[in-house]
């Protein structure tokens, strides 16, 4: 439905570029009615930064923005309405002024249990790898994927999370009507399907190098914690993390091979104490995840048939020698227990397969030994 407010924000977004503080200051001191009404009644001799925007808006179409918005299946989202992520409220002035949202999830509901996965572009086949696997088990777990939609990591997560159920967000720079990188058309598709294209640029605005950068504060903001694949020293995925931090949001990395230059930002951030080292989505889901209600498991190495013996058994097998061979009694005082222990314990591994019986005592069985 339009209202005075969307109508406002759509006129405003067009008069400036993505987190311009400056308009959001007023934004927030005045109201999306009243700052418009400001801009376009300001004199001639007003600011520079005023001027321009009021050139700008001169020039915008609302109403069409909304309609050509509508038409394509895109809606435009505002604070104070019911889908409006509240957790944005954090970035303050650099609040996106709205979102525009293209696809079939609810955007608040959607991100409240959310983690960000981001890395490469020039992802290796291991981070592409595991950016799908922690996709999948997080959507397993009903938890939803914000990522770029970029080449890379952000794909292979943005896939990885489209294998179940639950929705996966990509967060563009350019308008939620433009496919960029144009390979990922159908990917975009599927996005729309299971969860939503989202971004702050209006219809037809094209992607441009400080647009990406400044987008990252909003994939940074809408989740709840931000996961770096891979990143090298010089990488965008660290300027999302930057951003986390600075909104006290969870960071975490997946480390690398130490000779792969993809992972040497992932390295930096944990060896700078910036981030959590995770290896699977359930240590992720716990970093990010309400205290007590998601525990991972703790991993534990594969159970082998040792285990399940007693500590006085153990004892008596650690003391049966593997080669030559001892009679009970000195298997007996090398473990510490009486001789009636020593020969039960002994008759047990001997049914369990663990000892055998020869001239010279006892030996451990061949299969066993080590």
């Amino acid at each position: 439905m339009t209202t005075p407010e969307s109508l406002a924000t759509a006129a405003l977004m067009r008069a400036v570029d993505v987190g311009d503080r400056r308009m959001g200051e007023l934004v927030q001191r005045h109201g999306p009615v009243e700052t418009l009404a400001l801009i376009t009644g300001s004199a001639e001799a007003a600011p520079d930064r005023l001027r321009a925007w009021k050139a700008r808006l001169a020039e915008s179409d609302p109403e069409e923005d909304l309609e050509a918005g509508a038409q394509m299946g895109a809606r435009l989202v505002i604070p104070g309405t019911p889908e409006w992520p509240t957790q944005l409220d954090d970035l303050g002035p650099s609040r996106p002024l709205g979102l525009w949202v293209h696809g079939s999830a609810d955007l608040r509901h959607s991100c409240l249990r959310s983690a960000a996965i981001v890395g490469a572009r020039a992802a290796t086949p291991y981070g592409a790898h595991v950016a799908a696997e922690f996709g999948v088990a997080l959507s397993e777990e009903g938890w939803t994927t914000v990522s770029g939609g970029a080449y890379g990591i952000d794909g292979a997560a943005h896939r990885g999370a489209l294998a179940d159920t639950s929705p996966t967000i990509a967060v563009l720079a350019c308008g939620v009507d433009i496919a960029y990188p144009g390979g990922h058309q159908e990917l975009f598709t599927a996005i729309r399907e299971q969860g939503a294209i989202v971004s702050e640029c209006p219809p037809g605005v094209h992607p441009t190098r400080a647009r990406f950068l400044i987008r990252n504060r909003l994939i940074a903001a809408l989740s709840r914690g931000t996961l770096v694949v891979e990143a090298a020293l010089r990488s965008g995925a660290l300027n999302t993390a930057g951003h986390a931090l600075t909104l006290r949001r969870h960071v975490a990395a997946l480390p690398g091979p130490v000779t792969s230059e993809m992972s040497a930002g992932c390295h930096r951030l944990l060896r700078e104490g910036k981030a959590v080292c995770v290896t699977r989505a359930e240590e992720l889901i716990e970093l990010v995840g309400f205290m007590g209600d998601d525990l991972a498991a703790v991993e534990r190495g594969p159970v082998v048939a040792r285990d399940e013996l007693d500590e006085v058994t153990r004892r008596v097998l650690d003391a049966v020698p593997a080669r030559g061979g001892s009679g009970p009694a000195s298997i007996a005082v090398a473990a510490g227990v009486e001789l009636t222990s020593a020969l039960s314990c002994l008759g047990r591994l001997a049914a369990a397969g663990f000892v055998d019986r020869v001239p010279r005592g006892w030996r451990l069985r061949r299969a066993t030994r080590g």
